[in-house]
Formats: structure tokens, C-alpha cells, sequence
């Protein structure tokens, strides 16, 4: 009975890593010689341009280690974030890999991979408020997100709700209204608000704890499953071998992949 049960697992696993290396996303990536991948490239610092125009981040440098692993090319295609999922389905790139946060709707459109850092939305405010000490004393308030992004629905989770909240395209177009004072509180992803805040000491302030917890994935398109098992099996060697630490500390100072530490 143990041998028919062993047989039948061993047959059950030849059958599913057939089907996955069948779907031909990783023959037809490796075929072409490059992955293309989709990003929001303002989002710092996971993806953003310098003033030269090169991009650079954490999701650069820990893409651009996988592709080598994989003998491969990386090539970025920047698009509009609130978008990105529409232009991967259309073919437009091969994945998403810009801080993009896991949740139960997107899973529903893509297929991510693992966690690869554990992040969360903060609400920011302009240096010198003395009138809001609290997530609560955004009640009543005008609030700025970036939209497509997670930032919204934990700007409508605040309690009491915001007076209003605003989309922007981009993180850095709703801090600059704050700054302005166009607006009292901006609610954004902590790595890349604390960025922004590390750009322009003491202009912003982030009140104290989060608003939401979320995990950055890469998202690929359902049913590629090849292509998605070859790049979670390399950044798993990486985060072994504790290169995606060292990519880390420098873009956080600490190692934020470690999902022991989450």
C-alpha cells in the first residue's frame, strides 16, 4: 500500500512540474533573451530615476541580480500604475516588480510570487503641525494618495473618515501639495514615504504606527507559472546566500527581506 500511495505522489509531481514547465513563459523569456518588466519608475525607492535619467532602487538592483542568475537581460518598461495590471495582461511586459502590494483583488488578475518585503501604509504630514498628532486627527481633513495604490483604501479606513481624498499620479506630486499646504496629510507606502522624507529633511513628519500591513510580491499573469517558479527560486538562493540583504541595507539600512524578521 505504501508503494502504490509513494507512486502515486511521485506521478502527481512529475504531472505538476510537466504542466508548469508546458506553459512556455520561462522557454519563451529565455528565448527572447530578456525579461520586460513593468514599474511606476517616480516609486523611490523601489524603481525611480536619477537626475541623469538611469534608473535605479532596490527593485532594480534585486531584478537586474536575478537576470544575471538567469543569463538573461532585464528591460524597463515604465507605465502609469494605475494601469499596470490592464498593460500586463495586454502583454505589454512580462511581470510587475515595484513594491506592489499582495492583496485578495489583485490575486484575482495575476499570480504573485512570495513575499519578498513586508511593508505598510503610514500617513506623513508637513513638519511643524502642531494640529494633528494622530491617524484620527485626519478626521475631517483633506488627505492626498497616489492612485492605483493600496494608500486608498487605507485613507478610507482612517476613522473619523478624511473630508476628501485626492489622487494623484504619483507619491511625490501629493507630497509636494502637502508641503504646499494644498493638503493636511498624504497617506503612502512607509518605504517610500520615508524616502521622500529622507530627500527633504524637515518638511515632513509621519505620525506614529500604520494604518495597514501589506507584503510586496511580483506579479506575473495567471497560468505563467514556469517563469514565475525560475525567479522565486533564484531571489529564495538570493535571499539565502544574503544578497538580497546586502541590496537591502542599502536602500533601507537593515535588511527588510528577511520573512524570519516579519
Amino acid at each position: 500500500m505504501k508503494r502504490v500511495l509513494v507512486l502515486m505522489v511521485a506521478m502527481m509531481l512529475a504531472f505538476a512540474t510537466t504542466a508548469m514547465a508546458g506553459d512556455g513563459s520561462l522557454e519563451k523569456v529565455q528565448k527572447a533573451g530578456k525579461l520586460v518588466i513593468g514599474l511606476d519608475d517616480t516609486f523611490a525607492p523601489m524603481g525611480f530615476r536619477q537626475d541623469d535619467g538611469t534608473l535605479v532602487g532596490f527593485d532594480v538592483d534585486a531584478a537586474e541580480e536575478v537576470g544575471k542568475r538567469l543569463g538573461i537581460k532585464i528591460e524597463w518598461q515604465p507605465t502609469a500604475w494605475s494601469g499596470v495590471i490592464h498593460s500586463l495582461n495586454a502583454k505589454k511586459f512580462d511581470c510587475i516588480w515595484n513594491g506592489m502590494t499582495i492583496t485578495p483583488e489583485r490575486e484575482k488578475a495575476v499570480s504573485f510570487s512570495k513575499p519578498y518585503i513586508m511593508d505598510g501604509q503610514i500617513a506623513v504630514i508637513a513638519m511643524g503641525n502642531k494640529s494633528i498628532k494622530a491617524h484620527k486627527d485626519l478626521g475631517g481633513k483633506v488627505v492626498g494618495v497616489q492612485k492605483g495604490s493600496p494608500a486608498l483604501e487605507a485613507a478610507k479606513s482612517l476613522k473619523p473618515a478624511p473630508k476628501e481624498i485626492r489622487e494623484y499620479d504619483t507619491n511625490v506630486k501629493a507630497l509636494l501639495d502637502l508641503e504646499s499646504g494644498r493638503l493636511n496629510g498624504v497617506v503612502v507606502d512607509n518605504i517610500a514615504g520615508r524616502y521622500s522624507m529622507a530627500q527633504r529633511p524637515g518638511k515632513y513628519l509621519a505620525l506614529p504606527g500604520y494604518i495597514t500591513s501589506e507584503a510586496f510580491g511580483i506579479a506575473f499573469r495567471q497560468g505563467e507559472d514556469s517563469l514565475r517558479a525560475a525567479v522565486q527560486k533564484t531571489i529564495d538562493a538570493m535571499i539565502a546566500d544574503g544578497t538580497m540583504g546586502k541590496i537591502s541595507r542599502k536602500w533601507f539600512g537593515e535588511d527588510v527581506t528577511n520573512p524570519a524578521k516579519w
